[in-house]
């Protein structure tokens, strides 16, 4: 692994989410490689790797492997809550050439720390030692958390766990992973809004990120992360807060009335980039159940916000309309682009 902006591709779905639309998901990876992406992560969960049967899984990984063989990193979702799944599908990955692997902390039956490191990485870093292996910290999808001490002791014990996607939110965390692992583990943020500044904190020193906006932002993205290793720390912010926007569409959250009160929605990666991409003529297909679509007030969010960045920074969209042939301003301000992609009430 090396520093730099990485994209945790979606999957791109046939109409309906029958079936993956593969030709579509090639497009992508050439799109995020023309626009300077260090590297692509397959079958990620913003690829909606819980929907995807393990056939598809496979084939996603491959297809993406395929494409970035020789042009930039592979980066292979092979994290599970079942470690003999997670073993099989990392040796799928290694045979199909990924350069690394990526494991989510595993969810729902949240086994401890301890258990994390002893029973899930540890294995798949014993029998994989020619491979990065990736842990994946987001205790708020998953509801488990590998901590900083288990980290150092996985990077003690295992040479190619020398890197973390770090996603806890909290920069304590993140300083303490530094502190435990020390100066030559990479730490990526998973976390785009904060990205900035795990970078620029002195006692985390992050080294880029596995970004969910560079699915429509690739080349802006990129380039903070690069004007930040350069030391530009006054361009970086500039480009920054002109993505601030952006970064505010991976989760979002509306108030919504009932017929029994107000209640709070999220909609959660990668609905809204995915409605987004839908808008603007990229492929992707909507998601899979039981991910759905937007409420009218996420869907009107996710037009206001890309209008604005549309209007104060028309280049961050720019290599959309270039590469995919489109007119980004007709495309937000035609009713006709956002048919069918909301909820017509709560």
């Amino acid at each position: 692994m090396k520093p730099g902006c990485y994209t945790a591709i979606i999957t791109p779905f046939q109409q309906g989410g029958a079936g993956v639309d593969y030709d579509a998901l090639a497009q992508l990876v050439d799109f995020q490689i023309e626009n300077g992406i260090r590297g692509v992560l397959a079958a990620g969960t913003t690829g909606e790797s819980p929907t995807l049967a393990w056939k598809e899984h496979n084939q996603v990984t491959e297809k993406v492997l395929e494409r970035t063989k020789g042009r930039c990193i592979g980066i292979a979702g092979t994290g599970s809550n079942n470690t003999a799944e997670c073993l099989s599908a990392t040796e799928h990955a290694v045979k199909a050439g990924a350069d690394a692997v990526l494991l989510v902390d595993p969810y729902y039956n949240g086994p401890s720390s301890l258990e994390i490191r002893k029973e899930y990485v540890a294995p798949v870093a014993r029998q994989f030692p020619d491979t990065t292996i990736i842990p994946y910290v987001i205790p708020g999808r998953t509801g488990a958390q590998l901590f900083p001490e288990d980290l150092a002791l996985l990077f003690k014990e295992f040479g190619n766990v020398n890197t973390v996607k770090e996603a806890t939110g909290n920069l304590d965390n993140m300083r303490r992973t530094r502190e435990c692992c020390g100066p030559d583990y990479m730490i990526l943020s998973g976390d785009d809004g904060i990205t900035f500044d795990m970078m620029t904190d002195g006692g985390i020193t992050a080294a880029g990120v596995i970004s969910v906006v560079t699915n429509v932002a690739p080349k802006a993205v990129a380039d903070m992360v690069q004007l930040l290793h350069d030391g530009n720390l006054a361009e970086a912010k500039q480009l920054k807060d002109a993505l601030d926007p952006l970064f505010g569409l991976v989760t979002v959250t509306t108030k919504e009335t009932t017929p029994y009160g107000e209640v709070v929605c999220r909609a959660r990666n990668p609905l809204a980039v995915k409605t987004l991409m839908t808008i603007l003529g990229m492929p992707s297909g909507g998601c899979r159940q039981p991910l759905g679509k937007m409420s009218a007030n996420g869907l009107s969010k996710v037009l206001d916000t890309a209008r604005t960045i549309q209007e104060r920074n028309p280049e961050i969209l720019a290599p959309v309309a270039d590469f995919f042939n489109v007119d980004v301003e007709e495309r937000l301000n035609s009713a006709a682009y956002q048919e069918g992609l909301c909820y017509n009430a709560y």
